[in-house]
């Protein structure tokens, strides 16, 4: 079919403010008006997402769709200023963009809205609220609940990446409109937007518990709210897979999950492999609830999931073994629960009746975790656990007679008490080959402040035993025989969380203490699952201009007793590389180092920085966003401080500088 790609169209509002779209139209639209698709995110439909928008895009209005990308409120060509994510107002907006959409001559009245990351989340928040054109909606890549499973927090403890991608919002908001759309007001609009930009990561960093801050946009809030179908994705080496499977237990629409090993990605260019027909699933799901048509989608399992084998430790990841398996609903009639007691140094099928042992782990303890979300780049999967098991108390179990497949959260109850009012708890499931090599299968953090909750937290009393129980991160995996499950504590999990402010001890009774699995029959029937491999539409135009780099690293100074956790990218976020796209004659770069260090024994001494250098160029236009941000902290507040630069070719056209002291509140 042949598409008419539109560069750009305004969307206008009811109070004045016009979005900018690109839209992607069957040829055929107007005399004959089709279902349309949003995607609705903040990173610039010109530039900044235009080599995924294209293929992707493109593919959906040759299946007969009017595809649409349309820039935020604030951002890309759009007028207005972003002042937040997820706001009421970009809820609003997306609303009046739906109506819009529905009441185009090409468009017959069915909206689907889909999404990956902010566009996943706010597919969810804008189902919530109900448009009537809405039809169905794809969620992927993101979270029923702001404050558990987003960038900025994990069980009630402080990520590390929310100065990351602060910091990257900083850029990127930084970036001017295109004068080739906007004309000659982009000057005046970028300088407005500058002037305005708000501090990111400070405005995440003053809510430390589950308030309504966080309970806003946090759709398992109500899940009874959004009536549209659903269908979400996920992928194991994401950071927001628990997504998934709570909104298929929670939701009560018509709902269908897929998860598989990608990362942060879409899952037709899924890393780690194997990809999958995404768009035509995709296409599948839009044909039954935009279209009509009977395309067997419902009689689909519910959950279609893939359980990775074991494979030896490695940080870079192009490939995963494994196989797709079907549960007919969600939670699972055939999981079930296999309970293993703590006893010292294993896991032992029967409870202990007393016996305690205790842990301090070195601040350091986490360096062989990788990242919190992967993004299908080299480097950044865990590395083999020997390193930070090392530092943990370990329980393992005998090794297996048989192979043993766990699909679903497994969880830890513990009893325990702690020296200081305020620690951090990590635990992670491990499979141990036969040589040693531990393989970091899934894991979770909390701040024992959040013991009972993120909405009231309180500090530990030293010496008294409290009872916790942690769910781990949702995994799909097979442990071969002969290999053992173990399971590590340790008290400190950097750098993927920021240091307790006190270095604690605590204390375990292994009474009462339990570990459990959810053990999927591997000699269950099976329902076939087959997915064709990943397919998309023709390529965005683009010629690479540098090679990128990407770098990941630990040193330790045995003198300091300082460790430092060094990445780098290169030529784009994540080492990309530089391009042009040859139909705007726009190159994009972006450069960014984050060094994160920590003296052990010393909570204090924790510090962040990231320098990050964003360029836009062509012929006759020439943007840089250089910014620096720094995060230390001491026992009661948190201390932040940026600068950022932006230049007109070699002219400072603006600076913003901020510091900011933010009180710690049980973090």
């Amino acid at each position: 079919m042949t598409v008419q790609v539109i560069e750009n169209l305004w969307i206008p509002l009811a109070d004045g403010v016009r979005l900018a779209a690109r839209l992607w139209l069957p040829e055929t639209a107007e005399a004959t008006p089709v279902p349309a698709v949003l995607e609705y995110i903040p990173y610039r439909k010109r530039d900044g997402t235009r080599g995924r928008d294209e293929p992707m895009h493109g593919f959906f209005a040759a299946q007969n769709y009017a595809a649409i990308r349309v820039d935020m409120r604030g951002s890309g060509e759009s007028d207005g200023l972003l002042d937040d994510e997820y706001l009421l107002q970009e809820q609003d907006d997306a609303l009046e963009v739906i109506a819009w959409l529905a009441a185009q001559p090409w468009c017959n009245g069915a909206v689907g809205m889909m999404g990956k990351s902010w566009g996943g989340f706010n597919a969810l928040q804008v189902a919530a609220r109900r448009p009537p054109a809405l039809k169905a909606i794809i969620t992927v890549c993101s979270t029923d609940d702001r404050f558990a499973d987003d960038i900025h927090y994990m069980g009630g403890c402080l990520l590390n990446d929310n100065l990351w991608w602060g910091a990257i919002m900083l850029a990127y908001q930084a970036r001017p409109a295109d004068p080739a759309i906007v004309g000659d007001d982009w000057r005046a609009q970028w300088l407005a937007r500058l002037d305005h930009l708000p501090f990111w990561p400070a405005l995440w960093m003053r809510h430390q518990s589950r308030d309504a801050y966080w309970r806003h946009g946090s759709v398992n809030e109500d899940f009874a709210a959004i009536e549209c179908p659903v269908l979400a994705i996920g992928g194991w080496a994401d950071a927001y897979t628990n997504a998934v499977p709570r909104l298929l237990e929670g939701l009560r629409c018509p709902r269908q999950g897929i998860i598989g090993p990608w990362a942060h990605i879409y899952p037709q260019d899924g890393v780690p492999g194997p990809s999958i027909d995404f768009l035509g699933e995709a296409t599948r799901w839009w044909d039954t609830w935009l279209k009509g048509q009977d395309t067997g989608v419902m009689r689909e399992p519910m959950l279609r999931a893939f359980v990775e084998d074991h494979r030896a430790p490695q940080t870079t990841l192009p490939f995963s073994a494994g196989r797709f398996v079907a549960e007919r609903v969600w939670p699972s009639e055939g999981i079930a629960e296999q309970v293993w007691h703590l006893a010292p140094g294993r896991l032992a099928s029967a409870p202990q009746s007393a016996g305690t042992l205790s842990v301090r782990s070195p601040l350091s303890t986490g360096t062989a975790g990788g990242e919190w979300m992967g993004t299908g780049v080299p480097g950044e999967m865990p590395a083999d656990q020997r390193y930070d098991d090392g530092l943990s108390l370990c329980f393992d179990t005998p090794p297996l007679d048989t192979a043993l497949d766990i699909l679903g959260f497994p969880v830890v109850e513990l009893a325990l008490s702690a020296d200081r009012p305020r620690a951090q708890i990590a635990v992670r499931l491990c499979d141990v080959s036969p040589d040693g090599a531990s393989l970091r299968v899934s894991y979770a953090v909390l701040n024992l402040s959040h013991r009972d909750g993120s909405t009231d937290p309180a500090p530990l009393v030293p010496g008294e035993t409290v009872r916790i129980r942690v769910p781990l991160k949702v995994c799909g995996h097979r442990f071969p025989a002969g290999h053992k499950i173990r399971l590590a504590i340790s008290t400190a999990y950097w750098p993927l969380v920021w240091p307790a402010p006190d270095a604690a001890t605590l204390m375990f009774s292994l009474a009462g203490s339990r570990f459990s699995l959810p053990v999927r029959p591997i000699d269950a029937a099976e329902t076939p699952v087959a997915f064709a491999p990943g397919r998309s539409g023709p390529a965005t135009p683009g010629t690479r201009l540098r090679d990128g780099r990407m770098a990941r690293g630990v040193s330790f100074d045995h003198i300091a007793g300082k460790t430092t956790f060094t990445t780098i990218g290169e030529g784009g976020l994540f080492g990309e590389g530089v391009v042009c796209w040859d139909d705007i004659g726009t190159a994009l770069s972006h450069d960014l180092t984050r060094r994160l260090t920590i003296v052990d024994g010393d909570p204090f001494s924790a510090e962040a920085t990231i320098e990050q250098s964003y360029t836009m160029l062509r012929d006759d236009w020439a943007i840089r966003i250089d910014t620096s941000l720094v995060m230390t902290g001491d026992a009661e507040n948190f201390r932040l401080t940026g600068t950022l630069k932006a230049y007109e070719g070699d002219t400072l056209a603006a600076t913003r500088s901020w510091s900011e002291t933010i009180p710690r509140v049980h973090v």
